[in-house]
């Protein structure tokens, strides 16, 4: 599939200023500036369409007859109130600038064009007044600028006109100063490793970034200099996505634990890196207290989560605050006011969405769901209960869940109310009436909230979030689950009521637009979740009956995404116990592994060992999300069959995003020796305003876009090979910026990774477990359950441990002790059924009492810790 990329500005708020006016309106004398002087504007004759130009306050964009054209809003009250404007506009302090343009109005308006710094306090360099008619004029002024910019915004000023504008733009230039320089990334070291380290047991291998076409010796260090290995790299030739000449090195073979490893080759020393089985654990923590960051409504504790993080809650109506509590929609779309407080800020921005909120909240309830059905998660015990720092660590509740919650919380806020039209419906978003600029606190931020129509994306989305949250809350708020369990059913009616109600492209004014223009996708997602809960045969005839059931799903370029979400219900189908025909989910995990498989022969295709193609449609807006979606296929196929080479891919692909790429940098925020500090956001805005943080340890970057959609990068990379465009700078919020649901992806991931320890060979399985249910009533089951020793030597002493996807609770047992915590189930034997022989086998049996929600048999079943063949 082609993944479709977020549409969304990050632009600043104009505010008044003064205005430091020089040249030729200050009658002040200049020389002639050349006309072959550099030009600092990109696309000014909006030939290659919009981009990179933005507005604010206005409709959208559109280039006709080659000029670009806007409607201007009457009745704005002052001339900043809207603008049309281009980011990373070079300045240098008393160079000479020629500013130039064609501009035409209907019915005709007074325009300022305006060269400032883009960010508060919104210095302005120079002013140009216009007057526009109908009829188009040139328009010219020379002046000197104070001082020194290489990232300054030209802004034409368009607001406080009573009547409603037409506005156009043409062959707008600005030439003189200094051509900007050519940038030049430095990428280190030229041999490319997983900074932070390798699994004992797994894959390990490095790039070589090299001028030769023969095989080069290459050597591994200890950190005290003593080689450890050695041999010969494989020459790869030039890889598509960086444009190198590379070689690969495997060093696979040595597995001995160590800090402060180095490899050499063609007389490169790579950044140290460790190998060890403990490597991911930070890593899970780390990814998932990301979240906690991006809270609104809620004071951030600096005892939890570090000082520099800590910060008065944001958007709760105290003041400049407008607050989340009541919130208008905008004019025309209802006539109430909804409570959306609480949820995460989705990225850069302080705005909410259902369509991004709900696959980041679906893939911190996926990582904890793995822990019921993955052998090697555990049992959950990683993400129980004091995981994470958090205010609710200690409620008995998994932490992972009460982070997930926050954001749920908020989407079941979302819908619209009963009694109203489109009631069961759910608002597809809510943000501030304008953008807002960079850096700026959540407590304060002045605009306007608005809540924007609803869409049948968001409301499916809520449904299938709303869905997984009642089976996995159901063991530790009964209250809740049933709640998000009524949420999700009324949304799934109303969405079937409103199939066709989508959000509008063109609805992207203080906040992104996240339009879908096809959701079968999530109807089919919806329809997966809620059967996987209630098991009823309703929810199993839509997603049976849906082309997404049998069709292809998992996309090269990215498996899954915000816009793409039918393998969200695949996964599911395939890995949480439900009653789908036995042949069908056989086809159904089938699907997965295959799809597995072609993400492994891509991988071993990449020099970087990448589970993507090496061409530019790889590398769009967040592209490391989309990489590690594809992981997250992987780390399943491994889940369902044991096949190590899926788990070796998995832990593979994870060095790119950890420093083996063409940038040799490390994409998550404090992990690895050059990794990613400067990512767009108004709330870690240290780059700009050194009072503010980075972004905590643990966040994940959008990664490379060779679209290159912003005005920054723009210029700065214009022509870069697809792994070369990105840059960790604020600016570039399409190559830099953070979001909810990427750093949800790296979480999954880390958790998956930190399970395996130090990826040791597969061990052959010694027990089989026969569950059977022989009785059940409305509120109850009868099962037996018998253990058969399948290995070699004896078993003395057996604890079997699985856990429930319903609502089921253990009321009764016998021949066994059984006890239940939450959703898990142990079964410790008496005093005379310890030991079991090779080839025998004990029974027990137990009494469940069930409620409203699906209960099937467990797929995942352990005895002393190593999972068993289940029937």
């Amino acid at each position: 599939m082609i993944l479709t990329r977020r549409r969304r500005r990050h632009l600043a708020v104009l505010a008044a200023t003064t205005l430091i006016l020089t040249g030729a309106g200050a009658g002040v004398a200049h020389a002639e500036v050349p006309p072959d002087a550099p030009e600092q504007i990109s696309n000014g004759d909006f030939s290659e369409g919009v981009s990179p130009w933005f507005s604010y306050g206005t409709g959208p964009l559109d280039v006709v007859d080659g000029r670009l054209c806007v409607t201007i809003p009457a009745g704005l009250a002052n001339p900043w109130d809207a603008g049309i404007g281009h980011d990373g506009v070079r300045l240098n302090a008393g160079a000479e600038y020629k500013l130039s343009f064609d501009i035409s109005a209907t019915p005709g308006l007074s325009v300022n064009a305006v060269l400032q710094l883009g960010s508060a306090p919104y210095t302005s360099y120079a002013s140009v007044p216009a007057v526009a008619a109908p009829t188009s004029k040139r328009v010219e002024q020379t002046f000197t600028v104070p001082d020194d910019n290489p990232n300054a915004q030209l802004v034409f000023q368009v607001g406080g006109a009573a009547a409603e504008q037409r506005l156009c733009l043409d062959n707008v230039s600005l030439r003189g100063g200094e051509a900007a320089p050519p940038y030049v990334p430095d990428t280190g070291p030229r041999v490319r490793v997983n900074q932070v380290g390798y699994l004992p047991g797994g894959p390990k291998n490095a790039t070589v970034v090299t001028e030769s076409t023969g095989a080069l010796p290459w050597q591994l260090k200890s950190a005290a200099g003593t080689v450890v290995a050695s041999g010969t790299g494989t020459p790869r030739g030039v890889d598509a996505a960086s444009g190198q000449n590379v070689q690969t090195i495997d060093f696979s073979a040595y597995r001995t634990a160590g800090t402060g490893y180095t490899l050499v080759a063609d007389g490169e020393t790579s950044h140290p890196f460790d190998i060890s089985g403990d490597l991911y654990d930070r890593l899970r923590a780390d990814s998932m207290q990301f979240f906690y960051a991006q809270r609104s409504g809620i004071a951030i504790d600096g005892d939890l989560i570090g000082e520099e993080y800590a910060r008065p809650a944001g958007h709760l109506g105290v003041a400049p605050n407008q607050g989340d509590t009541q919130v208008p929609c905008q004019p025309g779309v209802c006539d109430y006011s909804l409570d959306v407080r609480g949820g995460w800020y989705d990225a850069g921005d302080h705005g909410k969405y259902v369509v991004n909120g709900g696959i980041a909240a679906y893939q911190l309830l996926s990582a904890f769901e793995r822990t019921k059905t993955a052998e090697t998660a555990n049992g959950g015990a990683a993400l129980g209960d004091s995981t994470l720092r958090l205010p609710e660590r200690g409620n008995a509740v998994p932490d992972v869940l009460d982070e997930a919650r926050w954001e749920i919380e908020f989407l079941l806020r979302m819908q619209v109310p009963a009694g109203k039209p489109l009631a069961g419906m759910a608002h597809h978003k809510i943000h501030d009436k304008a953008w807002t600029g960079l850096p700026l606190a959540p407590q304060d931020d002045a605009q306007p909230r608005e809540l924007h129509p609803p869409s049948t994306a968001a409301t499916l989305n809520l449904a299938a979030v709303a869905a997984q949250c009642a089976r996995l809350f159901a063991p530790y708020d009964a209250a809740f689950a049933a709640r998000c369990g009524t949420a999700a059913s009324t949304a799934y009616a109303a969405a079937k009521t409103h199939p066709v109600i989508l959000a509008d492209p063109a609805d992207g004014i203080g906040g992104g637009a996240y339009e879908d223009s096809n959701v079968t996708d999530e109807f089919y997602w919806a329809a997966a979740e809620l059967y996987l809960t209630t098991g009823k045969k309703a929810y199993l005839d839509d997603l049976t009956a849906s082309s997404h059931h049998t069709g292809e799903v998992f996309g090269a370029g990215g498996a899954f995404s915000w816009q793409s979400v039918a393998a969200l219900g695949r996964l599911d189908l395939a890995t949480v116990p439900n009653g789908l025909p036995a042949a069908d989910r056989a086809r159904v995990r089938a699907s997965v592994t295959a799809a597995a498989d072609n993400y492994l022969t891509t991988l071993h295709a990449q020099a970087y060992g990448l589970p993507v193609p090496g061409a530019a449609g790889s590398y769009v807006w967040g592209s490391n999300s989309n990489i590690i979606n594809n992981m997250v296929v992987l780390a399943t196929a491994f889940d369902l069959t044991r096949d190590a080479k899926y788990r070796d891919g998995t832990v593979q692909a994870t060095d790119y995003l950890l420093g083996r790429n063409a940038l040799n940098i490390s994409y998550v925020t404090g992990w690895g020796e050059q990794n990613a500090q400067n990512q767009h956001s108004r709330i870690f805005g240290n780059q700009l305003n050194p009072a503010m943080p980075h972004p905590p340890a643990g966040s994940l970057a959008g990664g490379p876009n060779a679209d290159l959609q912003d005005p920054f990068v723009a210029q700065l990379l214009k022509g870069c090979a697809p792994m070369f465009c990105y840059v960790d700078d604020i600016n570039s919020y399409s190559t830099n910026e953070v979001a909810i649901n990427w750093n949800s992806a790296l979480a999954w991931l880390a958790s998956f990774l930190a399970d395996q320890g130090d990826a040791k060979a597969v061990a052959p399985r010694t027990c089989a477990v026969s569950y059977q249910v022989h009785g059940t009533w409305p509120d109850g089951s009868n099962t037996q359950v018998v253990v058969r020793n399948t290995g070699d030597t004896a078993i003395d002493g057996w604890t079997l441990r699985y856990a429930y996807t319903g609502d089921q609770k253990v009321t009764q047992a016998w021949t066994a002790t059984v006890t239940q915590s939450g959703a898990t189930v142990t079964a410790k034997n008496e005093s005379y059924n310890a030991k079991i022989a090779p080839g025998g086998s004990v029974t027990f049996g137990l009494l469940a009492r069930t409620g409203t929600l699906a209960n099937p048999s467990p797929d995942l079943i352990t005895v002393n810790g190593v999972a068993c063949t289940v029937s």
